[in-house]
């Protein structure tokens, strides 16, 4: 068989890889940047984090199961998150298995057979330019990351001071003497507006809606660290985090914040209380959504139309997030509907045409080792069509019938963001059942080192852990 392709080496692309190779499949990764890491390699052209940037999971619910980071940081920083996966990509094998400087412009279906039983044509080119070269695969797997694509949002008038997205920002400097805006109240945006509290003349943060603010530690220990064992309800859990969220940061309308108009975990929770400490100290100031923009002037909205409030900036900052794009693979390929992909486990197009998505998940607590089983199922699967094809005939026909819930019970926001959005807890339970469900791959055994037991026992003794009360205290 041709080897799979493997485009992206972030956390995802490295996932598959690891696990590829694990089942013995071969297998090739296109990387456009001169490292692994993705976005956690701040030099990579298509990086979107900023010098003081930092998980905002902790490392023990984040880290790959099977290679612990040698590290006592709980939240680690980005510097620290690319030797991990430098060592990662080292301790398995997979650096020289990757095409460095190599990025992908075309994935294209041999002899436009859109079933991909033929198998794909990968069309690459060296990122610093010249000639194109286009390979066979008999599969391809998308991991090139979900936070690369700025989403710019269009706004009445015109600003005649700077306009800067996120996905632009460096360092705090950049902010030196200014009066600020940073339009978006999302983990970024909080972020940056610590940031920019010790250099900015100013700094306000324009907000649509209210958020819940998660502090990084209870009684001690990281937060989600206390979120271990069998999950509670939904409903459940969002009455008591909720109580113990009010507990510990208060009211967030008391700073100036909307009040929700959902419920907790419904959308991402803000990792970060600083802010909530600058705006109690004057640092900072909230203020509502944009109505329109006047050269240097930006009027907000109010009640009414115009009566809302206005200021002076010299610096905006969308934190507007982003939004999907895989570029060089044409939509219907994907089965793509409104604003992401519609795929099976959020993995697999429902024609199984040998097109495969990693990453394509957002979930509070999902860590990488989330990404790993994705990884492990695509694997098996994989494995499957080639030494037990009514395994994998077996596999597809789940897919034929109605799909999980991957909710969890949550009521998420109907977001384009959200588009993607799972429940951890439903969603790990539903690919380790799948797992199950396919055989051990034959080639496992010499598939570059297996861990002791391979995917399918990793999927059992994790199920086993979900069915004890691990978690002690408040759960957050």
């Amino acid at each position: 068989m041709n080897p799979i392709a493997v485009i992206g080496a972030g956390p995802s692309g490295l996932a598959g890889a690891r696990a590829l190779d694990r089942a013995g499949l071969p297998f090739e990764v296109y990387e456009a940047a001169d490292d692994v890491g993705g976005l956690w390699n701040i030099d990579n052209p298509r990086s979107t984090v900023y010098e003081s940037a930092h998980l905002i999971s902790s490392r023990t619910t984040t880290e790959f199961a099977e290679f612990p980071m040698d590290s006592a940081t709980d939240y680690p920083g980005h510097r620290e998150l690319l030797a991990y996966f430098r060592a990662y990509a080292a301790h398995f094998g997979l650096t020289d298995r990757i095409r460095f400087g190599t990025r992908v412009t075309a994935v294209e279906p041999v002899g436009d057979d859109a079933s991909g039983r033929s198998g794909w044509l990968v069309t690459s080119e060296p990122a610093g330019g010249g000639a194109s070269v286009t390979r066979a695969h008999s599969a391809v797997v998308l991991a090139n990351g979900t936070l690369a694509e700025p989403n710019v949002p269009a706004f009445a008038g015109s600003f005649a001071g700077e306009v800067l997205h996120t996905s632009a920002y460096k360092r705090a400097s950049v902010f030196d003497g200014k009066r600020v805006l940073i339009i978006g109240a999302g983990n970024s945006g909080c972020d940056i507006a610590v940031d920019a509290v010790h250099h900015a003349a100013s700094v306000d943060l324009s907000v649509r809606r209210g958020y819940y603010f998660v502090p990084r530690y209870l009684f001690g220990r990281p937060s989600d660290t206390l979120n271990q064992g069998r999950p509670l309800p939904a409903r459940l859990k969002q009455a008591i985090d909720t109580r113990v969220l009010r507990a510990f940061t208060g009211d967030p309308t008391a700073f100036g914040f909307p009040k929700p108009d959902y419920r907790i975990y419904e959308s991402h929770p803000i990792v970060n209380t600083l802010v909530l400490h600058h705006l109690g100290q004057g640092d900072l100031r909230v203020m509502p959504d944009v109505e329109r923009f006047d050269g240097h002037t930006v009027h907000f909205r109010g009640e009414h139309d115009g009566d809302g409030p206005s200021a002076d900036y010299d610096l905006v900052v969308l934190a507007t997030g982003y939004r999907l794009d895989y570029p060089f693979v044409d939509r219907a390929h994907l089965n793509w509907t409104q604003a992401s992909p519609s795929l099976y486990l959020n993995i697999f197009p429902p024609s199984f045409n040998g097109l495969f998505v990693l990453g394509m998940i957002e979930a509070s607590g999902i860590g990488w080792q989330g990404r790993a089983e994705q990884a492990d199922l695509v694997a098996a699967y994989l494995a499957a069509e080639q030494d037990a094809p009514e395994a994998s005939a077996a596999f597809r026909r789940t897919a034929a019938g109605p799909w999980p819930d991957l909710t969890g019970g949550y009521d998420y926001l109907g977001l384009d963001r959200m588009s993607y959005y799972v429940n951890k807890d439903a969603y790990r339970r539903q690919l380790r059942r799948r797992i199950r469900s396919l055989p051990r791959p034959a080639g496992a055994a010499a598939g570059g080192g297996a861990a002791v037991g391979g995917a399918a026992d990793a999927a059992e003794a994790a199920d086993a852990a979900d069915a004890t009360v691990a978690g002690e205290g408040a759960r957050a």
